[in-house]
């Protein structure tokens, strides 16, 4: 059956008229659209057929001129559906068969045509087109801090392994997001996940969705349809003046630890951006003062943040490399407490809790909370309410208000 319309434009067709009809109706092509770009030498999808062994043909599209896959960056004329077909039908039952895989490749034909014209070439990715979520969330997590591998291991767990991106539905979000709501911690399996740490692996899982939905290997973006865990207020523990001097005082069995500790509480940093600090991000401002460039690991915010000459200190002698090199995030646990512990303090302090006292400790001294924001990197000044209830103006006036002597 031959399809005119147009002089340039002619579709032979092998299969029955209705499919046909059935399938240009449901792609809404442009026969217009169509007719120029063929003018303009666009590439042209051909069904092919390729004789196999066993009596069977191997359905595969061609195209000329080949299209570039956008992940390779490499020229492709050929792509193979995964389609077979009887090279000898030998009953009814197999021509049927036959019609009906051809005019399900036919149909694909049609749409990659469409996709060549519109210049959208994701589907010669076929990374994409095996649509593993585990891989893509776990190659999102190697870019990202500590906690979204967490996250990765709770979903790992949750959908014991394996999941395809076709499986990533509002309701299986939704099961996941109850799962968090009830879970074990993956390390102390005795303690149950806290719910504003599931609020915060939510928040994080939501996130891989956005970038999959982005990268379109997702049709619709789930997170239209999910509703995030509300965190609770708690009281975030922080160290006073005195329990700081005290706590520098008090010797520690491992002093990577205790200089790093004292760096966080004189500069609010995270653990994730200590343990990544590089003696190139160590700078020195237009005011001679030290000075700490860096893009964090949480936020993905550049920051340029002024520090002060004792926490320059703490660094050690200048070299190259990572500034504390032989701190691990393991010491935060139990070696930290035992210090804590050691030093008379009878509160529960976890590392975070040194930028507690960073932010807690600046607002007492009088510095606004504007600047303390900016000092801690936040991207909104109202996550930085929860310290006080104030307003700023100036940077460099911080680094000097905390003080271990």
């Amino acid at each position: 059956m031959l399809f005119t319309g147009y002089p340039m434009v002619n579709f032979k067709i092998t299969t029955s008229p209705e499919i046909h009809l059935f399938i240009l109706l449901n792609l809404n092509i442009n026969f217009n659209t169509l007719y120029i770009m063929r003018q303009q030498t666009c590439t042209t999808v051909t069904l092919r057929q390729r004789p196999i062994r066993n009596g069977r043909i191997s359905l595969y599209l061609d195209y000329y001129p080949a299209v570039r896959n956008p992940k390779t960056m490499k020229l492709s004329r050929r792509e193979y559906l995964g389609f077979y077909i009887y090279a000898t039908p030998k009953n009814a039952i197999e021509l049927d068969y036959n019609n009906e895989i051809l005019a399900k490749a036919e149909l694909i034909r049609c749409r990659r045509q469409e996709a060549v014209i519109n210049e959208e070439f994701g589907f010669m990715d076929r990374h994409k087109m095996r649509a593993d979520f585990m891989a893509y969330f776990k190659e999102v997590c190697r870019k990202k801090d500590h906690k979204w591998h967490i996250v990765y291991l709770h979903f790992e767990k949750f959908v014991n392994g394996k999941c395809m991106f076709g499986e990533i539905t509002v309701d299986l979000c939704n099961r996941f997001r109850d799962y968090l709501l009830h879970a074990r911690q993956l390390k102390h399996t005795d303690k149950m996940v806290s719910r504003n740490s599931a609020a915060s692996y939510f928040s994080l899982f939501r996130g891989v969705l956005k970038l999959a939905y982005r990268d379109k290997y997702l049709r619709e973006n789930p997170n239209d349809f999910l509703e995030k865990i509300e965190s609770r207020d708690i009281h975030k523990e922080f160290l006073t003046q005195d329990e700081l001097k005290t706590l520098a005082s008090t010797p520690c069995d491992i002093p990577v630890l205790r200089n790093a500790s004292l760096f966080s509480c004189l500069t609010g940093l995270r653990i994730s951006d200590i343990l990544n600090l590089k003696w190139e991000n160590l700078c020195t401002a237009p005011d001679l003062g030290h000075c700490i460039r860096l893009r964090t690991q949480k936020t993905q915010t550049e920051a340029l943040l002024p520090i002060s000459y004792e926490a320059y200190a703490l660094c050690g002698e200048p070299g190259t490399g990572k500034v504390f090199k032989e701190l691990r995030r393991c010491m935060t646990g139990y070696p930290l407490k035992a210090w804590i512990k050691k030093a008379g303090i009878q509160k529960h302090i976890t590392f975070h809790c040194f930028r507690h006292t960073y932010a807690t400790l600046q607002i007492a001294a009088g510095t606004d909370i504007f600047t303390v924001s900016k000092m801690l990197t936040h991207k909104n000044v109202a996550t930085t309410q929860i310290y006080a209830e104030l307003v700023s103006e100036k940077k460099r006036e911080t680094v000097d208000k905390i003080s271990l002597k």
